[in-house]
């Protein structure tokens, strides 16, 4: 495809309305980059999902604040 027809589906493109950009940008994202994953992958997050929520629901575990993570998370990559 020349670059002057990239150039021609954009220009299109930003013509739309914003919620019709968006609708194109989604599509070609799921194009790009599918997210989707297999059955049993999906099934062993709901699975980690669910426990992780009933060990913070029964208080088994405690939550850490963001503010707190984020924090850490900062540290440990300006380390690098």
């Amino acid at each position: 495809m020349s670059t002057t027809t990239v150039e021609q589906i954009e220009a299109e493109i930003l013509r739309l309305p914003r919620k019709a950009r968006q609708q194109v940008a989604e599509r070609l994202n799921a194009q790009l980059w599918p997210t989707g994953f297999a059955p049993a992958v999906e099934e062993a997050w709901a699975d980690t999902v669910k426990t992780r929520l009933d060990d913070l629901d029964s208080g088994r575990v405690q939550g850490v604040p963001a503010a707190q993570v984020f924090a850490r998370a900062r540290r440990v990559l300006a380390r690098r």
